[in-house]
């Protein structure tokens, strides 16, 4: 089995040292002085108080690679979809590609029954790269419950989580599906795989929706942003109109909004990526997180004045940062 980790940064580098360490065939494609590193000394991956060394396959080129058997994308939605067009000489006629990012992904409409199926998503997939470089066919999802971080090049930090849920767009269990699912688990991963895939989809997107921003534009930790009364209020007024429009859509909310949000609050003083990023100066992942919901609400004719509130604020911070378009 051939496997490749399209932007092996946190999440990436820690899927790609275990796979590699179980065995599997695994290229990581990044750049820059983490790439440097990880030529040079291997992928090292600090987890569970032990330092593990893997070394797979470490390249900048997909041309290096060549055809694989799985493709899995951990790059934010933005990177996402620049490096479409790079993905040709690691797609083969039976290529499955995994997006293992935050928020709504590209292909969400594929083969959805209902009036809006294969419709795409202009806010996530501009112009239809993904779709039609990719081809929606190809897709596997991927919801990533994990937390790492990159210490420094060639080094990712483990900090919790183990489990990556996994699911066909058609809710089928596939071969390919149930082979990637095995290779998970060999490699000491929890990684079930759900009919209803897009349930999974919206109980992540539903906290990452209104804590992001919220944290971004007041600069607070995960902890005060849902207990605070009045943010609290605001992302449970967010994640209500967030929740209409998914079950619009069909998706069933396994959890009560406010057991969500204590179970955000109860994660402690976290900064959210969005956060990190804006404290940082990368990029922020606005659209696949807000921006898609907006567009999702204006399709299903479900009002969204609380989200669009909030994202008129957040691009207009992200702007002011150069961290968005």
């Amino acid at each position: 089995m051939r496997i490749c980790i399209y932007g092996a940064g946190a999440i990436g580098g820690f899927l790609g040292a275990e796979l590699a360490l179980a065995g599997m065939d695994v290229t990581l494609i990044a750049r820059g002085p983490h790439l440097e590193a990880m030529q040079k000394n291997g992928l090292i991956l600090l987890t569970g108080g032990e330092e593990k060394i893997a070394h797979p396959r470490c390249t900048d080129d997909p041309l290096d690679a060549g055809p694989q058997d799985y493709v899995i994308v951990t790059l934010k939605a933005p990177s996402a979809v620049a490096i479409a067009g790079n993905m040709e000489p690691l797609l083969g006629p039976d290529t499955a590609v995994v997006t293992a990012s935050n928020g709504i992904p590209w292909w969400y409409f594929y083969k959805l029954d209902g009036p809006f199926r294969d419709h795409q998503l202009k806010s996530i997939d501009p112009d239809g790269r993904q779709w039609d470089l990719i081809g929606p066919e190809r897709a596997i999802g991927c919801v990533v419950y994990p937390a790492c971080e990159m210490s420094e090049p060639g080094i990712i930090r483990h900090i919790s989580g183990n489990r990556f849920v996994l699911g066909e767009p058609d809710g089928g269990k596939t071969d390919r599906v149930q082979k990637l699912s095995e290779a998970f688990i060999e490699a000491g991963f929890k990684a079930p795989v759900r009919p209803e895939i897009r349930n999974e989809i919206w109980v992540k997107l539903w906290g990452n929706l209104c804590f992001n921003p919220l944290s971004a534009l007041n600069h607070a930790t995960l902890d005060v942003v849902a207990t605070d009364p009045k943010t609290r209020q605001l992302a449970r007024d967010m994640m209500l109109e967030a929740q209409a429009i998914g079950e619009k859509l069909g998706v069933r909310f396994g959890i009560d909004v406010d057991r969500r949000i204590d179970g955000a609050a109860s994660v402690g003083a976290h900064k959210t990526s969005m956060l990190q990023d804006l404290e940082r100066g990368r990029s922020m992942e606005i659209d696949a997180l807000v921006t898609v919901v907006q567009e999702m609400g204006q399709l299903t004719e479900v009002p969204t004045p609380k989200i669009d509130v909030v994202l008129a604020q957040i691009q207009q911070r992200a702007r002011a940062a150069g961290l968005y378009d």
